[in-house]
C-alpha cells in the first residue's frame, strides 16, 4: 500500500470538492443572502487542507495499487460526508449526527432526509443540498479519474472500487482518463437538457436547475417539502419520468448509442431492455390495483400517479407526487422491493443492478433445466455474450455479502426501537439509496434515533459503494503489505 499516494489523492479529491463550494456561494450572492460564511468557511478550510495533502509540487508518479484504490474511494466518501456536513450544521442548525446524516444522504444520493421547512431555507442552502447529490451521482472519484494524470498515477483501481456494476473491467474508451471524460460530458448535457426541459414545462429557473441536479443523479431532493408534488404539473411530472429513466441507463449504453447514432442501441441491450420491462409490468400492476380496488375513480389518474411514483422508486430518486403508503394491498411492500432492484449497472441509480438480478434469473433458470440435462453445457448468456465464470462467482458473493449486511443492520435498527416495518424499510432505503420508505420512515428520519441515523450511514455508504468497497476495509488481510 502505498499511503503517500492515499494521502496526495484524497488532497485532490478534497481541493475539488471545494471549489464546487463557488457555486451555491454564487446563488448566494445572486439572492443577496447575508449568511454567507456557512460556505466560505468550509471553501478555505477543505481548500487548504486538500493543498497541504495533495502538495502539487512534489513530482509523484506510483501506480495506484487494488489497496490503494479501495482505501482512497471509501476514505474520500467518509471525509466528503464530513466536510458537506459543515455548511449544513451552520446553514440549517442541525445537530452534528443530523447534518452528518443529511450529507451523507446527499453525496450517496440516497434523499432521506431529517430536514422539514424546505420551502423557508435560503435559496443557497438548498441549491447546495441538490448540488451535494448531483456530485455524488457520477461520483467525484470520477472527476479525480479525469485529472488524475495530472498527478503521473493512474486511476484504474478507483474506478474498479467505485464504479456501479458486476462488469468493472470494461471500458468504453481505451483511455481511463478519456472514459471519465466522457461520462462527464453525457452527465453534463443530460443535466442542462433536463433542466432546459423542466423551465419548459412550467417551473421557476432556480427551481428547474435545483430539480434538475437530483434528477440526473436519482438522488430525489427537492427544493419544497412537497417534491415534485407541489408543482401540480403533468408536464413537469413527465420531464421527471423521462430524465429518471435516462439516469438510470448504463452510462455506457448512452455513450455507445451517441457515438452510433443508433437510438434503438437501449431496446438492444438487454439490461436496459429488461429494465423497461420491469417498469412497464410494475406500472400495469400498480394501474389495475389502483382502479379495481377504488383508490381512483379515473383510469388517467391511476396511470399518472403510479408511473411516476414507480419510476421514481425503481431508479431509487424518491420524488413524490402521491403518499403511496396509503395505497392499498399490498402497493407500499411492492414499491419498496422493486427499490432493491434498481437502475442499470454503470447508472446513478441505487439498488442491486438489473444486471445482477437478471444474472442470478438466468443461473437459477440454467440449474433447473441441468436438473432434466444434467451432462448438458448451458453457458448463461447476455445477449450474444457468454457470461464468464467469475462474474457469475462475483454477483452470487454480492447478493450473499448484501443480504447478510441488510439483515445484520436490520437487527441493529430494530435495536434502536423501530418497529419491524419501519426497521425494514430504513435499511432497504438507506442501502438502495432510495429516500421514502414505510411506517416511521415514510416521509423523513426525524423520528430515528442518533444511533438509528448513524446505523442508516453506514448502510447509505455501503450501498452507493456496493457492499465490497466497505467490508474490504475490516478485513485483516487488507492491511497485511
Amino acid at each position: 500500500m502505498h499511503l503517500a499516494v492515499v494521502v496526495r489523492t484524497s488532497g485532490l479529491l478534497a481541493v475539488i470538492f471545494s471549489l464546487s463550494l463557488l457555486l451555491p456561494l454564487a446563488v448566494g450572492i445572486l439572492y443577496r443572502e447575508e449568511d454567507l460564511a456557512i460556505f466560505i468557511w468550509p471553501m478555505v478550510v477543505s481548500f487548504g487542507v486538500g493543498i497541504l495533502l495533495w502538495n502539487p509540487w512534489r513530482p509523484l508518479n506510483t501506480r495506484i495499487s487494488r489497496k490503494d484504490g479501495f482505501l482512497i474511494v471509501a476514505l474520500f466518501w467518509f471525509l466528503m460526508s464530513m466536510l458537506g456536513a459543515w455548511p449544513l450544521l451552520l446553514g440549517v442548525k442541525l445537530s452534528f449526527t443530523e447534518a452528518f446524516f443529511e450529507s451523507t444522504s446527499a453525496i450517496t444520493t440516497t434523499g432521506a432526509t431529517v430536514i422539514t421547512g424546505l420551502d423557508g431555507l435560503p435559496h443557497s442552502v438548498l441549491f447546495y443540498r441538490q448540488l451535494l447529490q448531483w456530485m455524488g451521482g457520477m461520483g467525484l472519484i470520477v472527476l479525480g479519474i479525469a485529472i488524475l494524470p495530472m498527478l503521473g498515477i493512474g486511476g484504474m483501481q478507483l474506478y474498479r472500487a467505485e464504479a456501479p456494476g458486476p462488469m468493472k473491467e470494461e471500458k468504453m474508451t481505451p483511455r481511463l482518463a478519456n472514459t471519465a471524460r466522457a461520462l462527464w460530458l453525457i452527465y453534463l448535457s443530460l443535466t442542462a437538457a433536463c433542466a432546459l426541459a423542466y423551465w419548459l414545462a412550467g417551473m421557476p429557473a432556480f427551481d428547474a436547475i435545483a430539480h434538475s441536479l437530483s434528477t440526473l443523479s436519482t438522488g430525489g431532493f427537492s427544493t419544497h417539502d412537497a417534491s415534485i408534488g407541489y408543482f401540480h404539473s403533468s408536464a413537469v411530472e413527465a420531464v421527471a419520468i423521462v430524465f429518471m429513466l435516462l439516469a438510470s441507463f448504463n452510462f455506457a449504453v448512452h455513450f455507445y448509442a451517441l457515438h452510433r447514432r443508433d437510438p434503438f442501441f437501449y431496446w438492444r441491450d438487454p439490461e436496459a431492455r429488461t429494465f423497461l420491462l420491469l417498469v412497464f409490468a410494475v406500472v400495469t400492476l400498480v394501474v389495475l390495483i389502483l382502479r379495481f380496488e377504488g383508490e381512483y375513480e379515473h383510469l388517467p389518474a391511476s396511470l399518472r400517479d403510479a408511473a411516476f411514483e414507480v419510476v421514481s422508486v425503481v431508479t431509487s430518486t424518491g420524488f413524490g407526487t402521491a403518499d403511496f403508503t396509503r395505497w392499498p394491498d399490498f402497493v407500499p411492500v411492492l414499491l419498496i422491493f422493486i427499490s432493491f432492484i434498481g437502475g442499470c449497472g454503470g447508472s446513478t441509480a441505487g439498488g442491486m443492478k438489473v444486471v445482477r438480478v437478471l444474472l442470478l434469473v438466468k443461473q437459477g433458470m440454467r440449474e433447473v433445466k441441468k436438473l432434466m440435462h444434467p451432462n448438458a453445457i448451458l453457458p448463461v448468456r447476455l445477449g450474444e455474450q457468454v457470461i464468464d465464470q467469475r462474474i457469475m462467482n462475483a454477483v452470487w458473493g454480492f447478493f450473499a455479502a448484501y443480504t447478510a449486511v441488510f439483515v445484520i443492520l436490520m437487527l441493529l435498527m430494530m435495536h434502536t426501537g423501530l418497529d419491524q416495518v419501519s426497521a425494514f424499510a430504513a435499511i432497504a432505503t438507506s442501502m438502495n439509496n432510495l429516500g421514502p420508505g414505510l411506517g416511521a420512515v415514510a416521509y423523513n428520519f426525524q423520528e430515528v434515533s442518533d444511533a438509528g441515523k448513524w446505523i442508516s450511514v453506514a448502510a447509505m455508504l455501503m450501498g452507493r459503494l456496493e457492499i465490497f468497497t466497505i467490508l474490504i476495509l475490516l478485513s485483516p488481510g487488507f492491511w497485511k503489505d
